[in-house]
C-alpha cells in the first residue's frame, strides 16, 4: 500500500469514527429533546389537571353552599307581614319575617338588600302597598312604579329566587264597634282595587306569580270581612289562618 492509499484509509477511519461520535451526540441530543418535550407536556398536563381539580372543587363548594343557603323563604312587607307569626302557622325555622310596621313600597325598595337579597332566599312573598299614598289618591302612582322597580332589582340581583306578589288586602270602614277608623284612615277600597289591577299587570309583564288574596278576604260589600280583621286594617287570627291556607299552595 502506497502512501496515498494509506492516507486515504486513515482519513476514512477518522471520518468514520467522527461520524460515529456525531451520531452518538445527535442521539443524545435527540433523547434530551424528547425528554424535555415529555417534561413540558407533563408540566402542562399537571397545570391543567390541578386547575381543573381546583375549579371543580370551587364549583362544587359554591353549588353546595347555594344548596345549603337557598332554603330561606322570606316574607317581605309592612305590619300585616310583621304581625304574621310564621312559626305558629308554618313551624319552619327557614321562614324569615321581613315585615316592618308602617313601611311603604319606597321603604322596601330602599332596603331591598338587607330585607331580602342578603338572605339568598329560595322564595320571596311580597305584600306591600296598603300604606302608600295611592290608597288615598290615585293620582299618586309612585307605589306601582316602586313595585316595578322592586321586581326588576330582585330579578337582577337574585335571578334564581322565585318571587310571589300578593294582592293588597281590602280594608273595612264599617260601623261595627271593632272598627278603628283612625287606623283605617283614608284608605279606599276602590283605590286598592285599581292598585291590584296594576300589580297583576306587572306580574304578567315580568313573569312573576301574582297571588289574589284580596278576593278571599272581601265581603259582599267589598270590605275586609269582619271575622278576618282586628280593627279594619290588620288581620285577626282567623285572617292569618286563611292567608296561610292560600300561601301553602305555593310552598309545596
Amino acid at each position: 500500500m502506497n502512501y496515498s492509499e494509506k492516507k486515504k484509509s486513515f482519513t476514512e477511519k477518522i471520518l468514520k469514527l467522527f461520524s460515529h461520535k456525531l451520531n452518538k451526540i445527535e442521539k443524545r441530543q435527540m433523547y434530551l429533546f424528547i425528554l424535555m418535550i415529555l417534561f413540558f407536556i407533563s408540566q402542562i398536563f399537571q397545570t391543567f389537571y390541578f386547575k381543573y381539580t381546583i375549579d371543580k372543587k370551587i364549583t362544587n363548594e359554591v353549588q353546595e353552599k347555594e344548596t345549603i343557603e337557598k332554603k330561606k323563604i322570606v316574607f317581605l312587607g309592612d305590619s300585616i307581614t310583621e304581625m304574621y307569626d310564621l312559626q305558629k302557622y308554618f313551624h319552619n325555622k327557614d321562614y324569615v319575617n321581613s315585615g316592618i310596621s308602617g313601611h311603604t313600597t319606597s321603604n322596601i325598595l330602599s332596603h331591598i338588600k338587607d330585607r331580602a337579597v342578603d338572605y339568598n332566599p329560595k322564595k320571596i312573598f311580597l305584600l306591600i302597598g296598603v300604606n302608600d299614598q295611592m290608597t288615598r289618591d290615585l293620582e299618586n302612582t309612585e307605589a306601582i312604579e316602586n313595585i316595578e322597580n322592586i321586581i326588576i332589582r330582585l330579578q337582577d340581583l337574585i335571578p334564581d329566587t322565585e318571587l310571589y306578589i300578593e294582592s293588597i288586602l281590602p280594608v273595612n270602614h264599617g260601623d261595627d264597634e271593632k272598627i278603628n277608623h283612625d287606623i283605617v284612615d283614608e284608605r279606599k277600597n276602590k283605590n286598592i282595587n285599581v292598585m291590584n289591577d296594576e300589580i297583576k299587570k306587572l306580574c304578567e309583564k315580568y313573569n312573576v306569580t301574582y297571588i289574589n288574596l284580596h278576593d278571599k278576604f272581601t265581603d259582599e260589600d267589598g270590605n275586609l270581612k269582619l271575622e278576618y280583621t282586628k280593627e279594619g286594617l290588620h288581620l285577626s287570627d282567623k285572617g292569618y289562618e286563611v292567608m296561610t291556607q292560600e300561601l301553602k299552595k305555593y310552598l309545596l
